[in-house]
């Protein structure tokens, strides 16, 4: 079956300033990682972009850009989306379907708005998911820690089972793909 990876809104002014995500280094790290290993197992790699019309990550703004230390090839692809769900008003799930794509492999930011949203649009859509646990990260909020909001994520997402496709929580280092 062929995975794809999708990267979401990992883009410079998620990354910066004092409402920066949390980790943001260590983050893009892992994720540098979990897509350098799919690119040598000839696995799609999706970078999806968050933006807005005016303002904030407005498209092609410094803010809107994918963000420093992430590693881009020239292969990977690009989705731009206005929404927390990567597929609503993209052609994300046409393209995933013409690389005959059955399984994602996601990461990025936020836990708790585009990663949650976009996981659960994907089982809904059919798609199993391989959550990475260790690379994905939220905005924060005052009622609970960063780490919590993970871990949240980690354990909400893996027990949904409605949707029939399911979601494993797996970490950056131990995420492997057939080559």
């Amino acid at each position: 079956m062929q995975t794809a990876v999708l990267i979401i809104d990992v883009q410079q002014g998620l990354c910066e300033g004092p409402d920066a995500a949390h980790d943001c280094p260590g983050t893009i790290e892992r994720i540098n990682v979990v897509t350098h290993r799919a690119r040598a197992a000839g696995v799609p790699v999706f970078f999806i972009q968050h933006e807005s019309s005016a303002g904030y990550l407005e498209h092609g703004s410094p803010e809107w850009q994918l963000a420093t230390g992430l590693q881009v090839q020239g292969g990977d692809r690009r989705i731009r989306k206005t929404t927390p769900d990567s597929f609503l008003r993209t052609d994300l799930h046409e393209a995933l379907q013409a690389l005959s794509v059955k399984n994602l492999v996601v990461c990025g930011m936020h836990s708790e708005f585009c990663v949650d949203t976009t996981t659960r649009k994907a089982l809904a859509l059919g798609y199993p998911v391989i959550l990475v646990s260790d690379a994905h990260t939220p905005a924060g909020n005052a009622a609970i820690s960063a780490q919590q909001v993970i871990a949240h994520h980690n354990a909400t997402l893996t027990n949904i089972s409605s949707f029939g496709p399911r979601v494993m929580a797996i970490a950056h280092d131990a995420v492997r793909f057939a080559g």
